[in-house]
C-alpha cells in the first residue's frame, strides 16, 4: 500500500526537478555574477587574456525535506586555495567529451562518488576566476546514500549545506580585504564553522539568481 507521505515527498521531488530544469533553460539573469571581478570590475585584466577551460559539480543532494548542497574543503597543503571550501571539479581534460564528463570525472576523483549517483541537471554560466579559469558549473542531482571516499591527498572534508540557505540572500554578504597590494571585494556565506567565499560562494549567488524563489522553505 503506498504511504500518502512519501508519495507526497515524492512529488514535491518532481516538481522542484522540474521546475529547476526550466528555471536553468530559461537562461541568465543579466544582474547574477559571472567572475571573481564582478564586485571589482576596476582589477579585470581585459578581455585579450587567455582562459584555461574547467567545470565543476554543483551537487544537490535530493533529500525528501530539504535538498542540500555538497562542497568540499581543500587540504592544507595544497599550494593553490588551500583549506578553502570548494565544489568539486577542476581543468578539462583532452579525454573529456564535455564539461559535463569532466567535472562527474572530478567529483569521482575527489570525493569518491561516482557517476551513476548523478544526475545532470543543466549548467550554469562561466564563471571567470582571478586566477586565469574559465569554470562552467555543472548542476545535478545527487541521490541519497551516495558512497564517500575522499582523496586525502585534495580534499580534507565533505559536508553539506541545506539549499534553502545558501540560495537565501539574507546569507550573502560582501567582505572585502587586501590582495598583492590592491583593496578587494568579494561574496561570503559564513555557514557554522565553514567560510564559503570566492567563487565558490559567487556561483552560489548566481544560482541563487536563477533559482533561490524555489528555495524558500524546507521542501524547497
Amino acid at each position: 500500500m503506498n504511504d500518502p507521505k512519501r508519495c507526497g515527498q515524492a512529488a514535491r521531488q518532481g516538481e522542484f526537478r522540474r521546475r529547476l530544469r526550466e528555471r536553468l533553460a530559461a537562461g541568465p539573469d543579466p544582474a547574477a555574477p559571472r567572475s571573481d571581478f564582478h564586485l571589482n570590475p576596476e582589477l579585470h585584466p581585459g578581455t585579450g587574456r587567455v582562459l584555461k577551460p574547467a567545470a565543476v559539480l554543483v551537487p544537490i543532494i535530493d533529500y525528501p525535506d530539504e535538498p542540500a548542497v555538497l562542497l568540499t574543503r581543500r587540504t592544507a597543503h595544497l599550494k593553490a586555495h588551500a583549506g578553502q571550501i570548494a565544489f568539486p571539479g577542476g581543468r578539462v581534460e583532452e579525454d573529456d567529451a564535455d564539461v559535463i564528463a569532466t567535472a562527474l570525472r572530478e567529483t569521482e576523483e575527489e570525493t569518491g562518488i561516482t557517476r551513476d549517483w548523478i544526475e545532470p541537471a543543466g549548467i550554469l554560466d562561466i564563471y571567470e576566476t582571478s586566477t586565469g579559469f574559465a569554470v562552467t558549473p555543472v548542476l545535478g542531482f545527487l541521490a541519497p546514500g551516495f558512497p564517500l571516499a575522499p582523496d586525502p591527498g585534495e580534499v580534507s572534508e565533505v559536508f553539506e549545506v541545506p539549499l534553502s540557505f545558501v540560495m537565501n540572500p539574507a546569507n550573502h554578504v560582501c567582505h572585502s580585504g587586501w590582495k598583492h597590494g590592491r583593496r578587494r571585494q568579494w561574496y561570503a556565506m559564513p555557514y557554522g564553522e565553514y567560510y564559503i567565499w570566492g567563487a565558490t560562494a559567487g556561483m552560489l549567488v548566481n544560482l541563487s539568481h536563477r533559482i533561490g524563489d524555489l528555495c524558500s522553505g524546507p521542501s524547497c
